[in-house]
C-alpha cells in the first residue's frame, strides 16, 4: 500500500518549498469539515519536518503563511477543550524539542497558545519555562 503522507509531502516539496497556492490548497483540504484531527496534525508536523529539512539545505526559511498555518493547525487541535492537559503539554515537549532546539515561530505559539488556554497543567508551565529560557527541555516530561 503507498504511503500517501510520503507521497503527498514528497509532491509538495518537489520544488524544495511550499508555496502560497499549495498553503491555501491545504488549508482548504485540511479544515474542509471546519476543525484539524490528530491525523492532520501529524502529517503536517511530518511535512513541516521535511520542508525545514530542505530550507536549511538551502540557506531559506520555510513560508511564513505555512509557519502560520501549521501552528494554527497545532493550536486548534491541542485547545479542543481549552485546556492544556499533562498529555498534550508532553505531546507539545515532543513535537517542539523534536529537532533540540526551540526557534522563535515555537516561542510565539507557546506563548499564543497559554494566552488562549482556559487552564494549563503544570506540565504545559514547565514546558513554557523551559522554552522561554532557552532549556533543553528533553528532561522533563
Amino acid at each position: 500500500m503507498a504511503n500517501w503522507r510520503k507521497l503527498v509531502i514528497s509532491t509538495l516539496l518537489a520544488d524544495g518549498k511550499i508555496d502560497d497556492d499549495e498553503v491555501k490548497a491545504l488549508k482548504k483540504e485540511l479544515w474542509e469539515d471546519g476543525k484539524i484531527d490528530d491525523e492532520e496534525v501529524r502529517f503536517l508536523i511530518d511535512l513541516r519536518n521535511e520542508a525545514q529539512k530542505k530550507a536549511k539545505s538551502k540557506k531559506e526559511e520555510v513560508n511564513p503563511k505555512f509557519t502560520a498555518m501549521f501552528f494554527t493547525a497545532i493550536q486548534e487541535n491541542v485547545l479542543k477543550d481549552g485546556k492544556i492537559d499533562a498529555a498534550e503539554a508532553g505531546w507539545l515537549r515532543g513535537m517542539l524539542y523534536a529537532d533540540g532546539k526551540i526557534d522563535e515561530d515555537e516561542k510565539k505559539f507557546l506563548a499564543r497558545i497559554k494566552k488562549s488556554a482556559k487552564s494549563t497543567s503544570p506540565q504545559f508551565e514547565s514546558l513554557y519555562e523551559d522554552c522561554m529560557s532557552g532549556g533543553k527541555g528533553k528532561k522533563k516530561k
